[in-house]
């Protein structure tokens, strides 16, 4: 079974003053619970049952020192759970199952380096598997397959590729780490060039963080320098390895699916409409 590791270890500063004490990855959204109910779901959890439900059990948080109501949250609670009633008893009843029937692996990034030295640190629970890493604070609602599948599907498909990145059209290119691509093909792009936030940038396509790496990815790492914003970005690392001739692959969002992200107070409140919206 695939691993997957979650960054879940950012500061939070465009949220705060909700972030002092608050993980941004706990900011809470609407969701659809089995009971066919609309609550509000930290986004974190979320994200960890959305890749239940695509059978993912084995998982690797990766958190900072101000996180610890992240694990509290992961962690079964009995007394509480026997003060429920209703159908709030059988949904976290439900969540805690989940729990049980997954491994859940946590790893501290005691400073904050950056999103490539929060994956790195994934290194010697991933060992030489391929894996997924997932940000904490983004995922994608998909009425179709989900693009976490197509990701693996894709890396099935293509032994040869190092990576498999997943890219949406965009305008505001502060945000996101930039491919150059070359033309498509049965639904892939080749990856020539991935530059972190740049000033000119050379396509109107961003990387989503949610990857497929194989662990080539881990040696690349340990190359890089700090760069955009004094931090290790895993877009450097990704960039050492188009340098060394390493087939880099891309996947596009469908029409269909649509981002939520809660790193800043804009997309935010867009995240909330839309999960309003569809739960």
């Amino acid at each position: 079974m695939t691993k997957v590791v979650i960054t879940a270890a950012g500061k939070g500063t465009r949220l705060l003053p909700f972030t002092k004490e608050m993980p941004k990855e706990m900011m809470p959204i609407f969701s659809q619970t089995f009971t066919k109910n609309r609550v509000v779901t930290p986004l974190l959890q979320y994200i960890y049952e959305q890749l239940y439900s695509m059978n993912f059990k084995d998982y690797c948080f990766i958190v900072g020192r101000e996180k610890r109501s992240i694990e509290d949250h992961f962690t079964p609670h009995e007394t509480y759970l026997k003060q429920l009633t209703g159908d709030y008893k059988k949904i976290v009843t439900r969540f805690y199952q989940k729990l049980e029937n997954s491994h859940l692996v946590w790893i501290n990034q005691n400073k904050p380096l950056g999103f490539g030295d929060a994956v790195k640190r994934a290194e010697r629970y991933v060992g030489k598997e391929d894996f997924i890493v997932h940000a904490g604070d983004v995922t994608i609602l998909s009425h179709s397959k989900h693009p976490i599948i197509r990701l693996m599907e894709t890396a099935k498909k293509n032994h040869d590729a190092k990576a498999i990145l997943l890219c949406k059209k965009i305008t505001n290119f502060k945000k996101y780490g930039v491919p150059t691509v070359g033309k498509m093909s049965n639904g892939l792009f080749t990856v020539k060039e991935v530059i972190e936030k740049p000033d000119k940038p050379k396509s109107n396509f961003g990387i989503l963080p949610l990857y497929y790496f194989r662990s080539d990815i881990f040696s690349s790492l340990k190359k890089i320098k700090p760069g955009k914003g004094k931090e290790f970005q895993l877009t450097d690392a990704i960039q050492n390895l188009i340098k060394e001739k390493q087939k880099i692959l891309a996947i596009t969002l469908n029409k269909n699916e649509e981002e939520i992200d809660v790193g800043t107070v804009e997309s935010y409140k867009d995240s909330l409409e839309i999960t309003f919206r569809k739960a």
